[in-house]
């Protein structure tokens, strides 16, 4: 799929894929109607099978997509708890760093400050156009550097260090997490799926003998709508950082706000 698509404001792809839906259900009904009805000899009680088959497209099309959907808005679920949990892990070893002598404490939450600004000021806009960061990477080995500097000298020393550490191979584990996170997207074989499922179950409804051309349009409208709309969810969602909808910094800023500034 188009990857520019995912930028655009979902007030414009929203309305788009609707259009273009419907565009080729009126398109296509109009043809067959026009070039295929009149070719095929289309009984009463053909209706019965004809209907039979519509059903069986539109049920396994919609198990598909629906199966899809569930798994990108886990996907984006996911994602989003990832970056709350690598804010937390940020607040927690800024506390623990609280009950360091100086140098160390003052060198490594200026550090740690550091990284959550470059988080959300830097990092965070090459993420929403589908970029992987690198420059936290030179952060980390500061901090690191400085905080693996220290020998505690007592008891509660050591035990306020292995608190610490723990702290910060957990932020280290969630960062390594979100920065996975950046390129998930469904691959496209799912996409021509779900784009060619669709327009298959529209074309199946052009099969469909019905006197007033009207109601037909009518239903194969309405049939074009509501799939239109499940794509859209799809595609607000497939890119976590991405778009109107994306995953933002508010955590980070939370923490740099409330505990740093």
């Amino acid at each position: 799929m188009c990857d520019f698509i995912f930028d655009l404001p979902l007030f414009v792809t929203g309305p788009a894929l609707i259009v273009l839906l419907w565009l080729y259900a009126w398109g296509g009904l109009l043809l067959a109607r026009r070039l295929l009805h009149p070719r095929l000899t289309i009984h009463s009680e053909d209706s019965h099978f004809i209907g039979t088959m519509v059903h069986t497209v539109a049920v396994f099309y919609g198990l598909t997509v629906a199966l899809i959907t569930v798994a990108v808005w886990e996907t984006y679920s996911d994602v989003s708890h990832l970056v709350s949990n690598e804010a937390t892990a940020i607040a927690s070893l800024w506390r623990d760093l609280g009950g360091y002598p100086e140098p160390v404490r003052g060198q490594t939450r200026g550090e740690l400050r550091g990284y959550t600004e470059y988080v959300i000021h830097e990092a965070w806009p090459l993420q929403r156009k589908g970029q992987v960061p690198g420059g936290g990477v030179g952060r980390m080995d500061r901090f690191q550097a400085a905080l693996f500097s220290f020998e505690p000298a007592t008891e509660a020393q050591k035990i306020l260090h292995a608190e610490t550490l723990s702290a910060y191979n957990q932020l280290i584990n969630m960062r390594r997490l979100r920065l996975d996170a950046v390129g998930t997207a469904l691959p496209g074989v799912l996409w021509a799926v779900v784009l060619a499922g669709a327009l298959i179950c529209l074309a199946a409804s052009f099969c469909f003998r019905v006197e007033d051309v009207r109601l037909h349009t009518i239903l194969v409208a309405l049939l074009a709508l509501f799939v239109g709309l499940v794509i859209f969810v799809i595609v607000a969602l497939d890119h976590p950082f991405r778009g109107d909808l994306g995953i933002g910094p508010e955590p980070y800023r939370l923490v740099y706000e409330q505990l740093m500034k």
